[in-house]
């Protein structure tokens, strides 16, 4: 089975942690590149020999299931690193990062970024903190979907989405929350392992309940703390 979403406390990204000389170094060693709308990043199998951190915009991740079918596993934002693990552990990569909007992203070259690393050896704390984070998040997701019904999962992601958002875009006037991934309701049916028919039920259920509102692509949150608390119900 292929575990699914549960929340985890958002972050700052990779690059954020970084203080401005490390930013310098690690920008002198990368070459800037962007990425269209669903333009792959990287593909799951290939062989390692880069890394990329997102300087704009909004990715998602999936891996290919025996079936042939493509599992959400999470986004990635303005800061994150990708393709970490597969560089450092001389693996191919274990998923497939397709771009949710245009990305404007920095490559940094594997051999380039171990030289980083070893010149700055303070930072190998941080992708080795970055690595285990997301294992965390994985045995997360296999908690919530045991333990939760699907409403309540859709409710934590979308909660858990908007204070991911609010880091790099402020809530508007009124205190809602628009959540930067533009994802469709089948990939959100994909991450929380519920169909999109399920998804577009507890949608409207949100709707209904006030914590809320939709739009192609788009969905705002109106109350978050109201969400994080139907989530717990």
């Amino acid at each position: 089975m292929v575990t699914q979403y549960a929340p985890s406390s958002p972050r700052p990204g990779f690059w954020a942690a970084l203080d401005h000389g490390q930013q310098a170094a690690l920008r002198s060693a990368a070459r800037p590149r962007h990425f269209p709308v669903k333009a792959p990043l990287v593909y799951q199998g290939d062989e390692s020999d880069h890394v990329i951190i997102i300087e704009r915009g909004w990715a998602k991740v999936t891996s290919a299931t025996e079936d042939g079918h493509d599992v959400v596993l999470a986004v990635r934002g303005p800061g994150d690193l990708l393709a970490e693990s597969a560089v450092l552990g001389g693996r191919t990569r274990s998923a497939t990062v397709t771009a949710l909007s245009p990305i404007r992203a920095l490559v940094v070259p594997a051999a380039r970024f171990t030289g980083f690393l070893d010149a700055h050896p303070e930072v190998w704390m941080l992708v080795s903190g970055t690595f285990i984070q997301r294992l965390d998040d994985s045995d997360r997701r296999l908690k919530a979907h045991v333990t939760s019904r699907g409403t309540q999962r859709l409710a934590q992601l979308l909660a858990d989405l908007a204070e991911l958002s609010a880091h790099h875009t402020a809530p508007a006037a009124d205190g809602s929350i628009e959540i930067g991934p533009p994802l469709s309701q089948e990939e959100l049916g994909s991450w929380m392992d519920a169909s999109r028919e399920t998804v577009a039920r507890a949608l409207n259920g949100l709707r209904r309940e006030g914590l809320i509102r939709t739009g192609w692509r788009r969905i705002t949150v109106v109350d978050l703390p109201g969400l994080r608390a139907f989530a717990r119900e």
